[in-house]
């Protein structure tokens, strides 16, 4: 799907100012992003952060195999 000129020209620039920018402020703009994802999450969804966090989490590992080298790395 093709996207409007408008859309190209906002990415273009929002790819020129991260470019611009070291890596530390990248990465904290990358927390940044999260935390605000986090909070938007937590609105959506109705829960504390804690509750949100552990969602999160029981989603990532949905699905997954069990793997006893998980086990032998915590140790």
């Amino acid at each position: 799907m093709a996207r409007s000129k408008v859309a190209e020209e906002l990415r273009e620039e929002q790819r020129r100012e991260v470019l611009a920018m070291t890596p530390a402020e990248r990465v904290a703009l990358a927390f940044a992003l999260g935390e605000r994802d986090l909070e938007f999450f937590m609105a959506a969804n109705g829960l504390t952060r804690e509750e949100a966090l552990a969602q999160i989490e029981h989603t990532r590992n949905a699905g997954r195999r069990y793997s006893r080298c998980i086990d032998e790395l915590s140790k």
